[in-house]
């Protein structure tokens, strides 16, 4: 028996209703690794991604924040993966499918965080959403246009993390993770954010802890640990008395949890400084799509051959960092005087 084998033999004691890796399928099929099940070999592969390297150079929320301590999009990542295993491991599910999608559930994020996905809806009339967008760079460009290859349970649970301003966990399976292990990272997604985006907005002075909605206090804590603390232990807590049909809140968490994504829309998202911002944003993301079109053969990549430039130069800009589109900008955009000496 390969080490593989036993690990898969061990993912038998795991609750049921969990995913197994040995039922893992990918797009294309591949030898199987000795040492490791399907589901750990996704999350390596992510890893050891560029896409995910780069995460560590992409806005959160605060662009160019003044201080070290401002999450970034890896930071953010990060945050969602320790959140969603912990769920995974006490209801004992598959924790390394679980991490995989963690890992893998923002990697199509563009630079700029929130301003530069509604930018790039504008650039492609409405059709970009950065859940889609992780998917085409796990299927399609990475690894020099060969994608990642990953199994369908991690893609799945990618696709369908994101909620927006939706509803958290929908009774439309069609917008449901497939999996208990991808709803649950869809549920740790918003867990982490709305409460480390109240922790950076409170590090950049734009509120105060009175300003936090006095029932999301005290309903989930005052501090930023005792409000993620409230919400895991609730969720553990319900989907255990449900016997793990599906991945379940209280209706009071919940609603706490929406109050404060709405004070975050309302205090930090959308206030009139970062629409300044963001107009800035805008100009010098304008500015590169419409240079890199004029001159492909500069920047963009010849694959997917499929693809129109269009196409491959929202694939580029939405890859970039925030650091890397200030650096194309300026080599684009700003002239360079040479100075001689007569």
């Amino acid at each position: 028996m390969t080490i593989r084998e036993r690990l898969e033999k061990n993912e038998e004691n795991l609750h049921p209703k969990a995913a197994r890796s040995i039922d893992a399928k990918r797009q294309r099929d591949e030898k199987k690794s000795p040492v490791r099940t399907e589901f750990q070999r996704d999350r390596d592969r992510i890893l050891h991604s560029k896409s995910f390297r780069r995460l560590k150079h992409k806005t959160q929320v605060f662009i160019s924040p003044g201080g070290d301590h401002f999450r970034t999009r890896l930071t953010h990542t990060l945050e969602v993966s320790q959140i969603a295993r912990t769920i995974a491991r006490a209801l004992n599910l598959n924790e390394d499918l679980t991490e995989a999608i963690a890992l893998g559930h923002d990697l199509g994020h563009t630079p700029f965080g929130h301003s530069g996905e509604r930018i790039m809806n504008e650039l492609t009339n409405g059709e970009f959403q950065h859940y889609s967008q992780s998917l085409r760079v796990i299927d399609k460009l990475e690894y020099e246009g060969k994608g990642l290859n990953l199994t369908h349970q991690v893609r799945d649970g990618i696709l369908k993390h994101s909620k927006g301003k939706g509803p958290i966990l929908t009774k439309n399976s069609s917008l449901l993770p497939s999996t208990l292990e991808g709803q649950i990272v869809r549920i740790s997604d918003i867990v982490a954010y709305v409460n480390h985006d109240i922790d950076d907005a409170l590090r950049a002075k734009m509120i105060t802890d009175s300003d936090i909605p006095a029932s999301s206090q005290k309903r989930l804590g005052k501090t930023f640990s005792k409000r993620i603390d409230t919400a895991v232990i609730d969720i553990i807590e319900q989907t255990s008395r449900i016997n793990l049909d599906y991945i379940a809140i209280s209706n009071e968490i919940y609603n706490e949890i929406c109050t404060l994504r709405d004070f975050l829309y309302e205090r930090v998202y959308w206030v009139k400084e970062t629409e300044k911002e963001m107009e800035k944003i805008r100009r010098i993301l304008f500015c590169i799509y419409e240079y890199i079109l004029k001159h492909p053969g500069e920047y963009i990549n010849p694959y997917p051959e499929e693809d129109s430039p269009e196409r491959r130069t929202i694939d580029f800009i939405a890859g970039m960092t925030d650091r890397y589109v200030m650096s194309v900008f300026r080599e684009i955009a700003i002239p360079i005087h040479n100075i001689m000496e007569f």
